[in-house]
C-alpha cells in the first residue's frame, strides 16, 4: 500500500519553495490519514510542530530550511522519497515543567531541548536547586540556570558550555548561566529518573522567567522539572546522519577545539 504523507511548512519564503518542489512529488494528506509527517522549516518550527501534533503518534520528517537545523534533515529533491523511506526512526522524551507563578497560578509546559530558568530584571537570580529531597545546591546567584535534555544538549546548554549528552545517555544536565556564586560552579549530570526542584530565593526583589524552548512564564516562584516517559516524540533521520551522529560530531568539535 502506498504511504501517504502530510506536508507542513513555514512561511518563510525558502520553506514554501521546498513546499512547492516537494508537492510535485507527494500529495499531501490529512495529519490523521499520513503515515508520516513531513515538516519543512528550522529546528524552532520543528518544535513548534512537534509539541501541536505529536498526540497523532507519526513519525516526523524535518527537512532543513533555516541555518543549522539540528532536527532536520538535508532537502535532496532527486532523493526525497528515498531518503523518508530509508530514514531511521528515534524516541525522544521531553521535560515537563510545572510552574508556580507568583499569583499561585501553576503552568504546565512540555520541552523538547530545555527548561530555561532566567533573570527578569537586572539583577541576578538567586535559587535553590534540588533533586527530589536532596539539596544540589542552596543558594546559586547567576542569570539563570538550563535544564537539558540529551537532544538539547548541543543547542542553548553547549553555548553555556554545559556537556553534550549521548542520546542513550539517559541522563539530564543542570548548567549554570554566568554563576557569580559560586563562581566555579559548572552545573551537574543527573539521571533522567531526578526530580528537579527549582526555588526562587527572592522573588520580589530578583524575579525570573521560566521557558520550556520557547514558551515562557513570567514571575517564577517555584519550578518542577522532569522527564516525561509517557509522552515520545518520534523522529526521523536520514540513514547516514542521524540524530547520534549529529550529537557525536558535536561532541568530537569540542574535544577538537579544547586541545
Amino acid at each position: 500500500m502506498k504511504k501517504k504523507y502530510c506536508i507542513i511548512s513555514d512561511t518563510n519564503r525558502n520553506s514554501l519553495k521546498i513546499k512547492s518542489l516537494i508537492k510535485k512529488q507527494i500529495v499531501s494528506s490529512s495529519i490523521v490519514k499520513a503515515d508520516t509527517v513531513i515538516v519543512i522549516g528550522g529546528d524552532g518550527f520543528m518544535l513548534h510542530t512537534l509539541k501541536k501534533y505529536y498526540k497523532f503518534n507519526k513519525p516526523f520528517y524535518g527537512i532543513n530550511s533555516g541555518n543549522y537545523g539540528f532536527l532536520m534533515n538535508k532537502f535532496s529533491k532527486k532523493n526525497i522519497l528515498k531518503n523518508i523511506t530509508s530514514s531511521k526512526l528515534v524516541k525522544i522524551n521531553p521535560l515537563k515543567m510545572s510552574v508556580i507563578n507568583k499569583q499561585n497560578r501553576t503552568k504546565n509546559h512540555i520541552a523538547i531541548n530545555e527548561v530555561s530558568i532566567l533573570r527578569q530584571s537586572r539583577q541576578a537570580a538567586s535559587l535553590k536547586i534540588s533533586n527530589g529531597n536532596k539539596i544540589i545546591i542552596k543558594k546559586l546567584r547567576s542569570d539563570g540556570i538550563l535544564v537539558s535534555t540529551p537532544a538539547g544538549s548541543t543547542a542553548y546548554n553547549l553555548s553555556v558550555h554545559g556537556p553534550i549528552l549521548n542520546l542513550n545517555s539517559k541522563k539530564i544536565a543542570i548548567t549554570p548561566i554566568s554563576p557569580f556564586r559560586p563562581r566555579r560552579w559548572k552545573g551537574i549530570t543527573l539521571s533522567d529518573k531526578s526530580k528537579i526542584k527549582i526555588l526562587n530565593l527572592d522573588h520580589v526583589k530578583r524575579p525570573i522567567s521560566s521557558v520550556a524552548d520557547n514558551v515562557e512564564v513570567r514571575n517564577a516562584k517555584k519550578i518542577k522539572v522532569k522527564i516525561d516517559k509517557k509522552i515520545n516524540f518520534n523522529l526521523l533521520y536520514d540513514k547516514k546522519k542521524s540524530l547520534h551522529k549529529k550529537i557525536r560530531i558535536e561532541q568530537l568539535r569540542r574535544e577538537t577545539s579544547t586541545n
